[in-house]
């Protein structure tokens, strides 16, 4: 991915993101930048997307929640999310798919296709984090 700089309505000031990654979950998108601040220390912004209706012919509306991980929170912020994920994970019989597939494709042959495909993904692991 190419690095760029983005100036944010908040402070004007340039921020270099240096790692993003979304992840479409119909009608939202949750993006995870890797961002740099002017002392060149790394922190993480999470945003959540969200498309606003609006009438036909209007400009669409986006509804937009962010989080901002630093470096010192981390780890903590990662053991917390992987205890979370653990749990819901116990609140389910093993070996159910708990993820959710959003079909661009309606038609029943693209739909079972692509349910086919999900249900046969590898399921990630354990993560670190380090900075």
């Amino acid at each position: 991915m190419d690095d760029y700089k983005k100036k944010t309505a908040y402070d004007g000031i340039e921020k270099e993101i240096v790692f993003s990654q979304s992840v479409k979950a119909g009608k939202r998108v949750y993006y995870l930048d890797v961002k740099k601040d002017r002392r060149g220390d790394l922190y993480l912004a999470l945003t959540e997307s969200k498309k606003i209706s609006g009438g036909f012919g209007e400009v669409p509306q986006f509804e937009k929640h962010k989080i901002f991980l630093y470096k010192e929170d981390v780890e903590n912020f990662a053991d917390a999310f992987a205890d979370a994920l653990a749990y819901i994970k116990s609140q389910y019989p093993e070996g159910e798919n708990l993820r959710r597939v959003y079909y661009e494709d309606s038609s029943a042959e693209g739909a079972t296709e692509q349910a086919a495909a999900a249900g046969n993904a590898e399921e990630k692991g354990d993560f670190e984090v380090e900075f």
